[in-house]
């Protein structure tokens, strides 16, 4: 079991569905009332890419991106079109986007995160598969030069500091950033359809995120 640094093909996922899922337990009393519970703390994302195939290029291509993960045994990175950035997709990624935490005058590493807000309840996600050569880092709003003031674990999504440019004791640490989904297939059985001439199908390729 390991994870393969490497993006599910974009011409394949394109069109494809799915999105967070979170799973709440609810029991309904005597009376009427409920009482609702969550065991999980975060959500979980799924997809399904199987309307992406359209021709037997593309039905190739998935074969051996599936094949190289050996069904369901690797992880791999999938980019979700709908939420891709630490901002709108629409707009553009700025240093002050995110708030990743705040310094101390010791602490180098910080973990990227994606805050999501709504009427005045908010849920922080751990972004660890941000995308190498996207993220923009501020700290109090001054932002900071990846290489000379501090590096990037793409494959977690840590940001460390570099000595002289640890952020002080109450200082804002913001990011910008594009990141994917660190997902597996969640089947090890590729169902073909080759009834079209010089094209295939395959009804589902369903995809889960992977939680840590």
């Amino acid at each position: 079991m390991a994870f393969h640094e490497v993006r599910f093909p974009l011409a394949i996922s394109f069109g494809s569905t799915g999105g967070p899922e979170r799973r709440t337990e609810i029991v309904t009393l005597g009376s009427g009332a409920e009482e609702r519970n969550s065991p999980w703390a975060g959500s979980r994302r799924r997809y399904n890419a199987g309307t992406g195939v359209r021709t037997l290029d593309d039905l190739h291509m998935l074969i051996e991106f599936f094949e190289a993960r050996r069904g369901r045994l690797h992880g791999f990175r999938w980019k979700d079109r709908a939420d891709w950035k630490s901002c709108a997709p629409g707009g553009a990624i700025s240093p002050l986007d995110q708030r990743i935490g705040t310094g101390d005058g010791a602490r180098a590493a910080f973990q990227l995160a994606k805050t999501y807000s709504s009427g005045g309840a908010s849920f922080e996600r751990a972004i660890r598969k941000p995308v190498a050569g996207t993220l923009r880092v501020a700290v109090d709003g001054a932002e900071k030069m990846e290489g000379a003031d501090f590096a990037l674990d793409a494959a977690t999504g840590i940001v460390t500091f570099s000595g002289g440019a640890i952020p002080a004791s109450g200082a804002a640490v913001t990011a910008g950033y594009e990141f994917d989904v660190p997902v597996r297939f969640d089947t090890d059985f590729l169902e073909i359809n080759l009834a079209a001439f010089e094209a295939g199908s395959v009804p589902a390729i369903p995809v889960i995120e992977i939680r840590t």
